[in-house]
């Protein structure tokens, strides 16, 4: 079994803490991502898992392996953890083709001859490489030089395998394209995947289950969909997809937008639990429909066609929204007055 396991997990860098108290379970098999914002933490605990750092306190299993334990002061270095790991950049070996290029970790661990040529190609085959295994980096694509990141990191068998932002360097096409070749390998090679991107699209499109961090504290862990469509809080929903805050207040049974009473009543319920009238609308900018009459009232600022969908900025008193339609929708002009109806949305305390 290779069920990573994080028990009160704890980095500093001198006054800094860098990841705080982390507890945290990535199931066997399962493709995990780590997100959030920039100096969150992800990447330190993905450094962390690959033994690049060592914690401050807490431990770090494998299935029954402990891999670090601060109180114990016990520490399993990077090569001997037997981790796949692909890093950002491609980091591969110009002068080597590319047999030897993913040959070559496997003969840095010292196996045999038959058993090196034998992984290899396998990890060539799965990866698509085989027919080409003779070329050069230099005569490749940035897909075809991510395909050997990948093939090395296959071939020495690993149950964990580590993606630090892997796909970062690639054009959007091929992005996308790689997204599903990882998905696939996992789903067919068995091992446990934990990715750090900060790209949304991708981690949604890629995991099992994810999480976001933000300033070292764990947030919320989650499918995609748990987490897109019932953040556990504001900074979750403004992280995850696009969003709206809308500052609102509920008095004699009505609500109305802050500082926009003749907008007219919106028709939502304040959510359970709110402690106090005024509070804040949350909504996905496709959750909000258009009409021309009825709802609450408010402007056309901006009209932006983008292919399949055309997107508007509604100026609401002070406040403007982000909605998202179908291209095939009818067409609001700018300077146009408009309704608003929230078809779904959340609360959350004002501020």
């Amino acid at each position: 079994m290779a069920t990573v396991t994080l028990s009160h997990v704890t980095k500093r860098f001198g006054g800094v803490t860098a990841v705080r108290d982390l507890d945290l379970e990535i199931q066997d098999g399962e493709c995990f991502s780590m997100l959030g914002p920039s100096g969150c933490g992800k990447t330190t605990t993905l450094r962390m898992l690959a033994g690049f750092e060592d914690l401050d306190e807490g431990e770090i299993r494998v299935g029954d392996r402990v891999f670090s334990n601060s109180s114990k002061r016990y520490y399993l270095p990077p090569e001997k953890r037997d981790f796949g790991m692909v890093f950002q950049a491609f980091a591969v070996w110009p002068h080597l083709d590319i047999f030897d290029n993913v040959a070559f970790p496997l003969q840095i661990k010292g196996l045999s001859r038959a058993e090196i040529q034998t992984r290899t190609r396998r990890a060539l085959e799965d990866t698509g490489l085989l027919k080409v295994q003779h070329a050069y980096p230099g005569e490749l694509s940035g897909g075809e030089k991510q395909r050997i990141a990948l093939a090395r990191a296959i071939a020495i068998n690993p149950q964990v395998m580590l993606l630090d932002e892997p796909l970062s360097n690639l054009d959007p096409k091929l992005r996308e394209e790689m997204r599903f070749e990882i998905k696939d390998l996992q789903r067919r090679l068995g091992f446990t995947i934990v990715f750090v991107t900060h790209d949304q699209a991708e981690a949604m499109a890629i995991s099992d289950r994810m999480m976001v961090m933000r300033d070292g504290v764990l947030q919320q862990v989650g499918s995609p969909i748990e987490i897109y469509e019932r953040p556990s809080s504001r900074f979750v929903f403004s992280f995850i997809g696009l969003s709206n805050f809308l500052p609102v207040e509920t008095r004699e049974g009505a609500t109305f937008v802050q500082g926009a009473p003749e907008a007219g009543p919106l028709a939502v319920v304040r959510p359970k639990g709110l402690p106090d009238a005024a509070w804040t609308l949350a909504c996905r900018p496709t959750h909000i429909d258009l009409q021309a009459e009825g709802g609450l009232r408010g402007t056309v600022a901006r009209r932006v066609y983008l292919g399949d969908l055309v997107e508007y900025r509604i100026r609401v008193g002070p406040h403007e929204l982000r909605i998202q339609k179908g291209a095939r929708h009818e067409v609001f002009q700018e300077g146009a007055p408009v309704g608003l109806t929230f078809r779904h949305y959340l609360g959350y305390p004002e501020g």
